[in-house]
């Protein structure tokens, strides 16, 4: 799977998530419930800012979506870490290491399916006990 690939499913996944919403910026309120921005702007934000039980509520900010094809084909968008200054360009497969590609990004893998002789199956063992004695500690009454 190129790199290509992978950034179009993921901004495809966050072009999804943005349009689940439709279109409305969502807020919570100290009750759980969501609150619509639309509303809110029709007069409940000319109100004072409740404070609950948490503190004041927090508006989602709306992150845009890039729809330029070309430029989503060719640049990593948002991959700029700078304030100012241009996304990074796309790069051939070819010119990428080749332990790119054998990266494992689709599942976690079992401990039964890693090879006992490696650093990585001992520390998921460690890992995993840790977490056993925590669970067990937590059971026990004082």
């Amino acid at each position: 799977m190129s790199l290509i690939n992978v950034l179009n499913k993921s901004i495809c996944f966050i072009r999804q998530k943005a349009l689940t919403n439709g279109g409305l910026i969502v807020r919570y309120s100290s009750k759980g419930g969501p609150v619509a921005a639309a509303a809110a702007a029709t007069g409940a934000a000319a109100k004072k800012k409740k404070i609950g039980k948490l503190g004041p509520m927090m508006e989602k900010k709306e992150i845009p979506v890039e729809t330029d094809v070309n430029k989503l084909v060719n640049y990593l968008c948002g991959g700029n870490i700078n304030k100012t200054g241009q996304d990074i360009k796309l790069k051939p497969d070819s010119e990428y290491p080749d332990w790119l590609w054998t990266l494992n990004v689709d599942r976690i893998i079992p401990l039964e399916e890693m090879d006992p002789n490696t650093k990585q199956y001992w520390r998921r063992l460690r890992k995993m006990a840790l977490r056993r004695n925590n669970k067990l500690s937590k059971l026990r009454k004082f």
